[in-house]
């Protein structure tokens, strides 16, 4: 960790002050897509709703379907869109200021149920959202490939054998994912 932090400088890892909602909702719309593609969609949902920021529970929960297909979301997306406002209109999904007094453990048992939402996602939140200094996503592509660079290895380890040994960067595992992140990025190009 020391040789990335000298080559990477400072992490420059800032959260995002928006709700969980809004972070799940987006979420959604990137999986498997290309990111200039699933912001394309994101536009499109947000003009559907005039008027505000980013479109509210009750607005997805009565929006023509037709409409939010037109957006680009692919039904097992729109599905997911809908059970997220739902599930917020509920509680099931915190607010952000429930979600930050709520541990790492108790968010990704509470949101994993949400349809659409695995661990990965909600440990993107923990990170870009919350700004949780100790969540290490083992099972993240580019934080394994990061690990794989900077260790010389042939193969990238198992996500949970990689949980493991990043123990050892408790309580500041979120900043060694950024570095990973930043390694894997390096060797790209």
């Amino acid at each position: 960790m020391r040789r990335l932090i000298k080559v990477h400088g400072s992490c420059e890892l800032v959260a995002q002050k928006r709700s969980p909602y809004e972070a799940l909702v987006s979420a959604v719309a990137h999986q498997q897509l290309h990111a200039n593609a699933a912001e394309a969609i994101l536009r499109r949902f947000k003009a559907l709703f005039p008027g505000v920021r980013f479109p509210k529970p009750a607005q997805v929960l009565s929006a023509d379907e037709a409409a939010l297909r037109g957006c680009g979301f692919s039904m097992s997306k729109l599905l997911a869109v809908r059970d997220i406002a739902a599930k917020t209109l509920s509680g099931q999904i915190p607010t952000r200021a429930a979600a930050l007094k709520l541990d790492d453990a108790e968010l990704i048992e509470r949101l994993v149920e949400v349809r659409g939402v695995g661990r990965w996602t909600v440990e993107m939140l923990l990170i870009f959202t919350l700004g949780r200094p100790d969540v290490f996503p083992s099972d993240d592509y580019g934080v394994r490939n990061g690990w794989r660079v900077v260790m010389k290895l042939e193969e990238m380890p198992k996500p949970k054998d990689f949980r493991l040994l990043a123990e050892r960067w408790q309580p500041h595992r979120t900043l060694a994912a950024w570095y990973l992140w930043r390694a894997a990025d390096a060797a790209k190009g």
